[in-house]
């Protein structure tokens, strides 16, 4: 064990620096991704909205651009006024191709989600792409400024 806690010591010193901040900024937007699949698996708009900048933009399929922290934020609530009671069965998040340059990241999911509407309606079963571009903010913490989504079909 501490043969490879030191063979570990020894690549990231010798590692150079902006390849270690890469990989910190790597390892930071895996764990904002856990937090927006939670997030979003609990259907808590608050801590959705906790993720998104100020001036974030979300580009939905048959949507008009909706542009600031605000507007998403009353979009998600109008959504889930529309369906009173409703419950995330399952949510699936897959992430890969983080890019990283300086505070700007981009990344590309694929999500599959099982939402149960009422007793009287089939649950909804929708899969998409995203394509997720964020950006440190001043507190050090990465936040979703766009992001847009195509459907899918399934596997």
């Amino acid at each position: 064990m501490r043969k490879l806690l030191a063979c570990n010591l020894l690549m990231w010193i010798a590692m150079p620096l902006g390849a270690q901040m890469a990989e910190r900024s790597r390892a930071e937007i895996e764990t904002f991704n856990r937090q927006f699949a939670e997030a979003t698996r609990q259907m808590d708009n608050t801590a959705i909205v906790e993720l998104w900048a100020e001036d974030g933009i979300s580009l939905l399929p048959a949507t008009k651009p909706i542009v600031g922290k605000a507007a998403i934020q009353a979009f998600m609530e109008s959504v889930t006024s529309q369906f009173k009671g409703a419950r995330m069965e399952r949510f699936e998040l897959q992430c890969s191709g983080i890019e990283v340059t300086g505070d700007m990241a981009s990344e590309w999911c694929v999500e599959h989600q099982v939402v149960h509407l009422s007793d009287s309606k089939p649950p909804f079963d929708g899969r998409g792409h995203m394509l997720l571009v964020l950006r440190r903010g001043a507190d050090g913490k990465w936040r979703l400024l766009r992001e847009m989504w195509n459907q899918a079909e399934a596997e």
